[in-house]
């Protein structure tokens, strides 16, 4: 299932040469109720203030180990390596990231699949849902690289046309997450306001990471302020936990240089009623590994 190209109206402007800015959300953050289950009214509340939800051991041990299992095989696998959806830090030599896993492994499509993940992306979006983007990450331990602040509706926005902040992210944790070993870092409360980035040039060195995250990168000030008005919580974790969280959440992780390596899968549901258009940059529509253009309805 595709769509047409027809644009939808901009209410998100951004890389316009301008200034950037910081504008309210101009969407509602949960769009159905305690009664479409499984989440629980307190748990929709703190959804709509915080922008997210921690689940610890979401997975069972025996599911971490084949999923992590999986991610090992895929990360060896020449095939893979050598495709343009792989990402491979060209120091180390090791997996960065590897996209579109629901696509390339039956392990990760299933994940992709489970009622666990998918009823709660419903239920938070209030329509059926399909995957806009998965992914697995690696951070090995000593030179794992950092992964800037971002909103990733921002860059979905302006590079894959997704018209309106209508998608959640699932990550899921295959490792321990302590404090020192980069664990995700993110704005309680960032995802009510939207910042506007301004155009960026990347550097060839800049070119890999800028694949996954995209050129939108916000300014010192907004990110000054948005921390000085939310706080920063780190969300530590032990293998299996699992982090739902609203695609305008401000973000990031810093690099690991301790001992200890970490690895997370994610996974990113867009509502069947926000189809992306063309991408608001003007620019040509990214691979579909980073922005799908399949909206079929997870079963």
């Amino acid at each position: 299932m595709t769509q047409s190209s027809e644009q939808v109206a901009d209410v998100y402007p951004t890389r316009t040469g301008g200034e950037f800015l910081l504008m309210p959300r101009e969407d509602f953050v949960v769009h159905g109720t305690a009664d479409d289950g499984p989440l629980d009214g307190e748990e929709l509340e703190d959804f709509t203030q915080n922008g997210y939800l921690t689940f610890p051991e979401f997975f069972t041990p025996t599911e971490v180990t084949a999923l992590g299992d999986e991610l090992e095989r895929m990360a060896t696998d020449p095939e893979i390596l050598a495709q343009d959806s792989t990402i491979v830090d060209q120091a180390s030599h090791e997996v960065r990231t590897i996209f579109g896993v629901h696509r390339t492994s039956e392990v990760f499509h299933a994940v992709a699949h489970d009622p666990r993940l998918v009823d709660r992306a419903r239920q938070i979006l209030g329509t059926d849902v399909y995957i806009h983007q998965s992914g697995a990450n690696t951070k090995p331990g000593l030179t794992g690289d950092d992964v800037y602040w971002h909103s990733d509706f921002e860059t979905w926005h302006a590079e894959d046309g997704m018209p309106r902040m209508r998608a959640v992210s699932f990550t899921i944790a295959l490792s321990d997450f302590h404090s020192f070993n980069s664990p995700l870092m993110i704005m309680p409360g960032s995802h009510t306001t939207y910042v506007s980035c301004g155009d960026i040039v990347p550097t060839q060195q800049e070119k890999a990471l800028l694949d996954m995250h995209g050129s939108g990168t916000p300014s010192p000030a907004a990110l000054e302020q948005l921390a000085d008005r939310h706080g920063i919580e780190v969300l530590e974790g032990g293998p299996g936990s699992a982090v739902l969280f609203d695609s305008n959440s401000m973000h990031g992780s810093g690099g690991n240089i301790s001992p200890y390596p970490s690895s997370t899968l994610y996974f990113v549901y867009n509502s069947v009623e926000n189809e992306p258009v063309e991408p608001y940059s003007g620019q040509a529509r990214r691979p579909e590994f980073l922005g799908a253009r399949d909206f079929t309805p997870v079963p």
